[in-house]
């Protein structure tokens, strides 16, 4: 039982520390203010762990509900001009709205998941891509800051993988302190706070920011998650994670908070046989992830605080190492497959960009033109036998 509730918190801690970061900046890019910012990462704390805790106990499955990374990279990649904080949240409950939606209606979660893999992976890594090149600007315009934050990064990769974000971002917190002193921690703004956003629903954004924010969420967290499941023997049912995280989601999106789903990386921590070598009592470390990320949302004040006391490049210089694994699987997924490479380079392409056309953000345009182009390209390929690479 101790090592179940020792796991369950080792995945909780990895799971916050490693992207919390990433979710305060893309709040923060798509105009929400620093108490707003706060509200969202104590929403999505508690949300996370009321689904786990929930779930688990309901199943006597270790069902491990996080926020969407994958989807606070979608934040962190949109384009601010002209987008309020209120059309965000319309953007975000539209996107809980689709996920329960798949629950409900399983043929639109069939729809979804049968998006090509080639496309679904190559805009995810036009998304992720100038994040991750972040930490290289960091470097140039603040050696001394961003230098020992990587090389701490590169120490524990190579030591213990598990734990190099982790010590990147406590790297990252001794060089904000460093540069802004101490001021930061002053006043009410570190309370935990909750605060009320109305929602907008603008049409442009919706596409632009809620469509991409649906789809990479899906494909990037809720299918490996069912996948991870699956790997270790539990048959999750999909109506049930779908329906709940999705209307917890929408709830939430009033209150700041962009989307919950299924976890991936961290769910393997509290599934496999170091959690319990007792396949039927690994909930528990469900359980105890839970209660860790209720103890590490109260903190979500600080943390926003400490995230707006740095220069902004520096936190996404740690969001890219956070997600750089991310990006790597996203643009092997993207090209393993020949005959697919031309319209997943051309949706990458596209993404990574960073065009807006008629008000919408560049995620939907990648994902249209390589579909568009895999489509052209479809018929030519069945009878020359897909592109070849050269």
């Amino acid at each position: 039982m101790f090592h179940s509730v020792v796991a369950g918190f080792v995945a909780a801690l990895s799971g916050f520390a490693t992207s919390f970061a990433l979710v305060v900046a893309g709040l923060q890019v798509v105009g929400a203010t620093d108490a707003q910012a706060s509200s969202g990462l104590l929403v999505l704390c508690i949300a996370s762990a009321a689904l786990t805790i929930g779930l688990s106990l309901r199943y006597r499955m270790p069902v491990s509900i996080v926020w969407s990374t994958p989807g606070a990279a979608v934040l962190v990649a949109a384009v601010s001009g002209g987008i309020g904080f209120g059309s965000a949240v319309g953007a975000f409950l539209v996107c809980g709205v689709l996920i329960a939606l798949c629950g409900l209606w399983p043929a639109l979660g069939r729809a979804i998941t049968r998006i090509p893999k080639p496309i679904a992976s190559a805009m995810l890594a036009g998304i992720l891509f100038p994040i991750c090149l972040a930490p290289v600007t960091a470097v140039v315009e603040y050696p001394l800051l961003a230098a020992p934050i990587i090389v701490v990064w590169l120490l524990l990769f190579r030591l213990s993988p598990r734990w190099a974000v982790p010590a990147a971002m406590l790297a990252a917190a001794v060089a904000i302190v460093a540069y802004a002193g101490t001021g930061w921690l002053a006043g009410s703004a570190i309370a935990p706070t909750i605060e009320f956003v109305a929602p907008v629903f603008d049409p442009f954004v919706i596409v632009s920011l809620g469509l991409p924010l649906f789809i990479v969420t899906m494909a990037g967290q809720n299918v490996p998650g069912f996948v991870v499941m699956k790997t270790f023997g539990y048959e999750l049912p999909a109506r049930a994670v779908f329906v709940s995280t999705g209307l917890v989601s929408a709830a939430g999106a009033v209150l700041g908070g962009h989307v919950v789903n299924l976890a991936a990386i961290t769910a393997a921590i509290t599934t496999s046989p170091e959690a319990h070598p007792d396949h039927s009592k690994r909930w528990v470390a469900a359980v105890s992830a839970g209660a860790t990320f209720i103890v590490l949302g109260l903190g979500a004040g600080v943390a926003t605080a400490l995230v707006s006391a740095a220069p902004p490049i520096l936190i996404i210089a740690v969001a890219g190492l956070a997600v750089l694994g991310a990006l790597v699987t996203s643009i092997t997924g993207a090209l393993e497959e020949p005959a697919h490479r031309v319209p997943a380079i051309a949706t990458f392409l596209v993404t990574a960009s960073g065009l807006v056309v008629a008000g919408i953000g560049s995620a939907f345009w990648g994902l249209l033109v390589g579909a568009i182009i895999m489509l052209w390209l479809g018929f030519d390929q069945s009878r020359r036998g897909g592109v070849r690479a050269r």
